[in-house]
C-alpha cells in the first residue's frame, strides 16, 4: 500500500491524499480545493498530481470546499466513482459545490472585464455548474459508526470529528491479501468544548494516522464569553462610530456560531437596534441544513431547542439572497452588521464588502477564524497597510479586529486529547498534514515527544510506501 499526498502538504489547504493498494484499486482521501494562496492557489488548483481517470473512489471527511471543492473537477476529468460521505456531508457539499461553481463563475466574469481592458486573453473557470452536476449523483451515504464494505479490500467506518455537521474521521481495515492494515485519516478535527457541535469520539487503534495540524502550536482561550467580544465590536463600530462591521465567516460552520451567540445577546436584551445581515445565499442554506440535522448537536443546544425553537434567529436578522441587495448593502450609508463568506475575505460577497468599506476609518473588519497568510483575511490580520484587492490597490484604514476564540478547529491540546485512544507504541507511522509548514514541524515534534516515533510531514506530491 502507498499513499501520496497531493494537498494539504506543507499547506493548509487543498486536503487531497491518494492511497493506491497492490491489487491496482486506487481511493482518494478528500479532493479540496487550494483557497487564500493568492496567484499560486490557481497553479495548485490546475493540476491534480495523479490521473482523475485512475481513482476507483472517494471518501470524503466533510463538506468543506478544501476538502470537497475540487471534485467537480475530479468528475470533468474523467472520474466516474462513488464519493462517500456521511448524511450532514452529502447535504452540505451538494450546495457547497453549486455555491463555489458560481463564486468562480462571477469572479472569472469580473476578471475578465480588467482582462479585457488590458488587451489579455480571457481566462476561464476551473469548472461549471455542469461539472457539479456529474458529482452530485455520486455522493454514496455511509452513517456514523457502522462499519461498511465499500470494496473487496476496504471496510469504511466514520466517528465523528465534532467539526461542522457532518464532519467525520475516516477510519479505514484494509485487507491485502493476508495482510491487514489500519488507516485513521482525521479530517479536521473539532473542539472539545464546541458551542454547538458534538465532541470528537474515541477511534479504533490504527497503525497509520493522517492528523490535520491547523492550530498544532496554538491553544484557544480557555476563558472567554464570545457575545460580549461581539458586542464589543458591534457598539465601537456601529453605535459610537456611526460605521459598518464586516465579519468575513465560513457559510459552515461559523455564520451560525455567530448568529447563535447574537441571539444569546438578543434572548438577553443586550444587542443594540442595528439590523444585522447575513449577506449569501449559502450562508442561509447551509444553515437550513444545520437545524435539519438536530441530532448532531451536543446536549446544551438540544436542551435550549426545547424552549428556543430557533437558536439561529432574533429581531433584526435579515438575509440578503440576490446580487441587487447585496450592492444595495454598499449604498446604504445606516450603521450594519455585515456577516459574509468566505471567512478568508478572498472570494465571494464579502470581498466587496471589504472593498467598498476597507477606506473609512469608522468601519471595522472583524476576523472570527483562521485565515492562511496570503488571502485577502491574511494579510489584513497581519497587519498590512495596502492591499490588493481585484487587481487594485486599497488602503487599510478601516479598523481590522479579530475574535481568536471563534475555531471550528482543535488546538494542540484538543489534538493531542484526540489522539489519546492510542497506544503510540503500536502507530506505525504519523502523517502530520493541513498546517502551516512551521506549524506542521511544530506539532510533529510534539508527538514524537508523546511516544509516536515515526512521524512525517509530507512534502506536496511526496509518495510513502506502508509496509
Amino acid at each position: 500500500m502507498k499513499i501520496s499526498f497531493h494537498g494539504a502538504a506543507r499547506t493548509v489547504t487543498g486536503s487531497k491524499h491518494l492511497v493506491q493498494l497492490k491489487s491496482g484499486e486506487n481511493f482518494l482521501l478528500d479532493c479540496g480545493l487550494f483557497q487564500g494562496m493568492g496567484r499560486d492557489s490557481d497553479a495548485l488548483n490546475a493540476k491534480f498530481g495523479f490521473d482523475a481517470k485512475t481513482v476507483n473512489y472517494v471518501i470524503l471527511s466533510h463538506a468543506h470546499i478544501d476538502h470537497s471543492g475540487l471534485l467537480p473537477k475530479l468528475a470533468k476529468e474523467g472520474f466516474d466513482g462513488k464519493i462517500y460521505c456521511t448524511p450532514g456531508t452529502k447535504a452540505l457539499t451538494e450546495i457547497l459545490l453549486a455555491d463555489s461553481a458560481m463564486i468562480q463563475r462571477d469572479d472569472t466574469k469580473y476578471i475578465n472585464k480588467r482582462r479585457a481592458k488590458q488587451g489579455l486573453p480571457p481566462v476561464e473557470a476551473l469548472y461549471t455548474l455542469d461539472d457539479v452536476n456529474l458529482v452530485i449523483p455520486l455522493l454514496t451515504v455511509v452513517e456514523y459508526n457502522v462499519p461498511t464494505k465499500i470494496s473487496s479490500s476496504v471496510e469504511l467506518l466514520y466517528t465523528e470529528a465534532g467539526h461542522i455537521i457532518g464532519s467525520a474521521v475516516v477510519n479505514l481495515r484494509i485487507q491485502e491479501g493476508a495482510e491487514l492494515s489500519t488507516l485513521t485519516f482525521s479530517g479536521d478535527v473539532g473542539r472539545y468544548r464546541d458551542l454547538i457541535l458534538r465532541s470528537p469520539a474515541n477511534f479504533p487503534a490504527a497503525d497509520y494516522i493522517i492528523i490535520e495540524s491547523t492550530y498544532g502550536d496554538k491553544l484557544h482561550d480557555l476563558v472567554h464569553s464570545t457575545p460580549d467580544d461581539l458586542l464589543k465590536w458591534i457598539e465601537t463600530t456601529c453605535v459610537q462610530n456611526k460605521g459598518n462591521l464586516i465579519i468575513p465567516a465560513f457559510s459552515v460552520g461559523r455564520t451560525q456560531e455567530i448568529l447563535f451567540e447574537l441571539n444569546q445577546l438578543s434572548l438577553e436584551r443586550r444587542l443594540p437596534h442595528i439590523p444585522v445581515y447575513v449577506d449569501s445565499p449559502l450562508s442561509i442554506e447551509a444553515t437550513e441544513v444545520l437545524k435539519s440535522f438536530p441530532k448532531y448537536f451536543n446536549k446544551k443546544i438540544q436542551a435550549i431547542l426545547e424552549v428556543d425553537d430557533d437558536p439561529f434567529d432574533f429581531e433584526g436578522l435579515r438575509y440578503i439572497k440576490s446580487v441587487e441587495e447585496s450592492k444595495a448593502l454598499n449604498e446604504d450609508l445606516h450603521p450594519k452588521v455585515i456577516i459574509s463568506a468566505s471567512g478568508m475575505a478572498d472570494a465571494g460577497r464579502v470581498k466587496h464588502h471589504v472593498k467598498n468599506n476597507i477606506e473609512k476609518s469608522k468601519n471595522t473588519i472583524l476576523l472570527v477564524g483562521y485565515c492562511e497568510p496570503h488571502s485577502l483575511g491574511g494579510r489584513l490580520m497581519n497587519g498590512q497597510k495596502e492591499v490588493r484587492i481585484y487587481g487594485d490597490m486599497y488602503p487599510v484604514k478601516a479598523t481590522i479586529g479579530s475574535i481568536r476564540s471563534m475555531s471550528a478547529h482543535g488546538d494542540y491540546e484538543d489534538l493531542t486529547q484526540f489522539l489519546a485512544c492510542q497506544t503510540p507504541d503500536l502507530v506505525k507511522q504519523v502523517f502530520v498534514v493541513h498546517g502551516e509548514p512551521e506549524v506542521q514541524d511544530h506539532f510533529a515534534e510534539r508527538l514524537r515527544n508523546k511516544g509516536f516515533k515515526e512521524v512525517f510531514t509530507p512534502e506536496m506530491h511526496e509518495t510513502f510506501l506502508l509496509s
